[in-house]
């Protein structure tokens, strides 16, 4: 009987770190699939220019093709409400 009382005793200490320790989160691997959806246009635009614009739309439209974002937050892009 005391067998057994130790081992659930270990068992409710344990599953809960177990479990925890699991649902953890870390950091990316690796970058490239991200940096090949976003892309390199916006190093350097400063939004002054057409050209500028041009590097800004095609972020946009990488992050919207790679489901970053929402319909709704694509469709907001270039609507002229500030948002």
């Amino acid at each position: 009987m005391l067998q057994l009382h130790a081992l659930t005793k270990a068992l409710l200490i344990m599953m809960p770190a177990v479990m925890l320790a699991g649902c953890g989160t870390s950091g990316p691997a690796d970058v490239d699939g991200l940096r090949r959806t976003v892309g390199i246009d916006l190093i350097g635009a400063r939004g002054a220019t057409d050209a500028d614009q041009r590097k800004i739309d095609r972020t946009v439209v990488r992050l919207c093709a790679g489901k970053v974002w929402n319909r709704d937050e694509c469709g907001r892009h270039g609507a002229g409400d500030g948002s």
